[in-house]
């Protein structure tokens, strides 16, 4: 049963690595398992067996979410677009109660030390602000076939497949590699995954030590500066609202939404 909880995590999180809006990271901070999963890679030779079976379990997830759900995101995303977004947001709004209380597990916060929770969550914003504004993309020529610059956009990426709330959607937007490599998705074209998963893999080991060295000196700061770039992705999915059939309807998934993240995470919860 625990191993087919984390095989459902996985198919979220894959589903998170192709949303407008939202890293995967975010996900496995939504479900509680960021650390583990950090740790289950770093420390993959303390104990192979059961970090294999864990990780396993995540990857086959995540597979099956970017390439059975990568089309059906897409087509949500684009004939209902308010209503997804809305859904989203409910999904991150629901968690951020459990993740407080990850951060700060004797329920004490102090002023100080959520100060990074306000330097990412601004951060966050100033990245929506880029993204909406700056596009490298325009300066590189035929990006299909620029090896390097796949290589290098795969590892740029990394950052937000790690780092939770910064997406890598977004990255990809300002890179502007996110119409090929949904296409390249859709179509499985080796071509242009081949050289960003090698960028990827080479960023998300950097990365990776990095989180782990800060998380293990500065958990709480560290945490909290994960939970403002999380609360900052909010602002990407925003989509606007008006008083109408579709507004009031987005407002219900929200609300659902909130409600079945905040049930998961809790059950989650109790389950450490």
């Amino acid at each position: 049963m625990k191993y087919f909880y984390n095989f459902l995590i996985g198919i979220f999180i894959g589903c998170g690595a192709i949303l407008p809006g939202v890293s995967g990271g975010v996900f496995c901070v939504i479900f509680g398992i960021y650390e583990n999963l950090v740790n289950s890679i770093i420390y993959f030779f303390k104990d192979i067996k059961k970090n294999t079976l864990f990780l396993l379990t995540i990857g086959l997830g995540g597979i099956i979410g970017i390439v059975l759900f990568g089309n059906i995101i897409k087509y949500l995303f684009s004939t209902y677009k308010v209503q997804s977004c809305f859904a989203f947001i409910g999904l991150i709004l629901g968690t951020i109660p459990a993740l407080l209380k990850q951060a700060s597990p004797n329920k004490c916060i102090q002023v100080k030390k959520i100060i990074p929770l306000f330097i990412s969550f601004f951060f966050g914003i100033i990245l929506i602000i880029i993204e909406r504004h700056f596009n490298l993309g325009n300066y590189v020529s035929n990006i299909a076939s620029n090896k390097l610059y796949l290589i290098f956009a795969g590892f740029i990426m990394s950052i937000g497949i790690v780092v939770p709330g910064i997406s890598n959607t977004i990255i990809l937007m300002c890179l502007g590699v996110y119409s090929e490599y949904l296409t390249a998705i859709s179509l499985l074209n080796i071509r242009i995954l081949l050289p960003m998963c090698i960028g990827i893999l080479f960023g998300s080991i950097l990365w990776l030590k990095i989180i782990t060295i800060l998380l293990h000196k500065y958990h709480e700061a560290t945490f909290y500066a994960i939970i403002g770039f999380t609360l900052g992705s909010i602002f990407v999915l925003y989509p606007g609202f008006s008083f109408d059939f579709i507004g009031i309807l987005s407002i219900i998934l929200l609300i659902i939404s909130t409600m079945i993240s905040y049930k998961l995470s809790t059950y989650e919860e109790q389950n450490i």
